[in-house]
């Protein structure tokens, strides 16, 4: 149950696609359930040209890995799969993406939820957000 943060960009549907030629045997789950999270070009009450998202290496892992440890306690996974973006980032690309595989929906859909609302609430990470006139570190979590 892989958690990768990464400053290079990615393609979150080649990720899911080669994550899924890892899973064996073939047939074993039924459903799988993913968000995508993007970098939108406003926040609150201003436009955004670029961010900047830090971490602390190690510490964020552990975090995020124990997200994943909870979630395939409360539900019967198959495997889960976290990838996040740092570094600098544009508007349009993919910061994080977020994948739960079950036998059935409904824990994949419960997983992938809990995945994502947890890392957003939990997992330690910065943004700093570059304005038209200004830069500034982002308070809450959207």
């Amino acid at each position: 149950m892989p958690v990768e943060i990464r400053e290079a960009a990615f393609d979150p549907w080649s990720e899911l696609a080669r994550h899924e030629r890892t899973l064996a045997p073939e047939g074993a789950y039924g459903a799988t359930a993913c968000f995508v999270g993007t970098m939108r070009d406003f926040n609150e009450d201003a436009g955004v040209t670029a961010m900047t998202l830090e971490h602390y290496p190690g510490m964020t892992e552990k975090h995020l890995e124990t997200i994943v440890a909870e979630a395939t306690a409360s539900w019967p996974l198959l495997d889960a799969l976290i990838v996040h973006r740092v570094g600098a980032i544009r508007p349009g690309e993919p910061i994080v993406l977020v994948a739960a595989w079950s036998a059935h929906r409904a824990a994949a859909f419960a997983a992938c939820r809990h995945l994502i609302e947890e890392l957003k609430t939990r997992a330690p990470f910065w943004k700093k957000e570059q304005l038209a006139d200004r830069a500034r570190w982002v308070e809450h979590n959207t």
